[in-house]
């Protein structure tokens, strides 16, 4: 049992590290607009590739799809839309906002909502017990964390004046990063009600860490939707089409928008298996953990990238406070993952 909490646990935080990460390329593609990244980026990422790992991974996935109730089917292509919503603020509020404080807002929000509605939907006598006393104290501590971490991209933000300003005002891009919080979680709403996707999946002969990719194409391309159509607006409204024909550096591009893509979807992925192996309330003791990490992989990789450099002692500090506070949490949320 022990050893399979573990193996949970670094699974999800496993999940997290991708998912912090998968931003990060759209650095490389300094020659584009966003909406030439993110066009690319969902086309690999929330069709191309999940839909392949489903054909590869589920034995007969057509007939799958055919022997459970629409119930199930509609359940998780409406999660998927309303996520592909929030990932397009997402999008918009991290290019606004900067990959750091961004990420702290909309996870700010996303931890909580993500964990505590599929719990008190679905298992509400865990609520009240040592198991969800636990949950609640890891995930109010992840809160404080992220409320650190954000309080320290400010900070930063503050000391660099007008350079570092948020695009189009801080209020904004703050009610952006807020509303892709609140809308966001519902890709875990999808992969916790999809239960009945994800055991016909094992009763047809997937193996149970792969069973989440029977949810992911349906949640994913419902998400698409939205995830293209802002894009090919912006691109159209902006005659920023043309950016796809020039001749160089757009091979390279091609290939850091695709990455986005394959990292996001490696995030649900090996989420998605690691939820798995912690047992029914995997979903919603796995999801602070997997936002947890994936803010501290967002910082990380925000210092890395110099967006960090020359802030002030108390931004530092505060950045601190707030990795230690998620790290602390982890550790509580794992022993309540028991």
């Amino acid at each position: 049992m022990e050893s399979a909490v573990a193996a949970g646990v670094a699974g999800v935080l496993a999940g997290g590290i991708l998912n912090g990460s998968f931003v990060a390329p759209i650095k490389k593609t300094g020659q584009w607009e966003w909406e030439n990244s993110w066009l690319v980026y969902s086309a690999a990422g929330l069709i191309l590739v999940p839909w392949a790992a489903a054909l590869a991974t589920i034995p007969d996935l057509w007939q799958l799809y055919s022997s459970v109730s629409p119930g199930a089917i509609a359940s998780a292509l409406l999660f998927g839309f309303g996520w592909g919503l929030g990932s397009v603020l997402f999008g918009v509020g991290v290019d606004r906002m900067g990959l750091a404080v961004g990420y702290g807002i909309i996870l700010g929000l996303l931890a909580p909502i993500g964990t505590f509605y599929p719990m008190i939907v679905l298992h509400p006598e865990q609520l009240f017990t040592r198991r969800g006393y636990t949950l609640m104290a890891g995930t109010l501590i992840v809160i404080a964390g992220v409320f650190f971490c954000a309080l320290a991209a400010k900070r930063r933000e503050d000391a660099a004046g007008s350079g570092r300003a948020p695009k189009g005002g801080f209020w904004t891009a703050l009610l952006i990063c807020i509303a892709a919080g609140v809308l966001s979680p519902m890709l875990n709403f999808s992969f916790v009600f999809g239960e009945e996707l994800r055991r016909r999946a094992i009763e047809m002969g997937t193996a149970p860490q792969m069973a989440s990719n029977a949810v992911w194409p349906l949640c994913l391309t419902a998400g698409f939707v939205l995830n293209a159509a802002y894009p090919v607006y912006l691109l159209t409204k902006k005659r920023t089409w043309s950016l796809y024909r020039l001749h160089t550096p757009a091979p390279s591009h091609w290939f850091w928008a695709s990455l986005m893509g394959v990292l996001c979807f490696g995030s649900f992925v090996v989420y998605g298996a690691g939820a798995e192996t912690l047992g029914e309330l995997g979903g919603i003791v796995g999801w602070p953990l997997f936002m947890s990490m994936a803010l501290m992989t967002s910082n990380a990789l925000g210092a890395l990238s110099g967006e960090w450099k020359g802030a002030p002692r108390k931004a530092h500090v505060a950045s601190l406070a707030g990795i230690s506070l998620l790290i602390v949490a982890i550790v509580v949320i794992s022993a309540g993952g028991r």
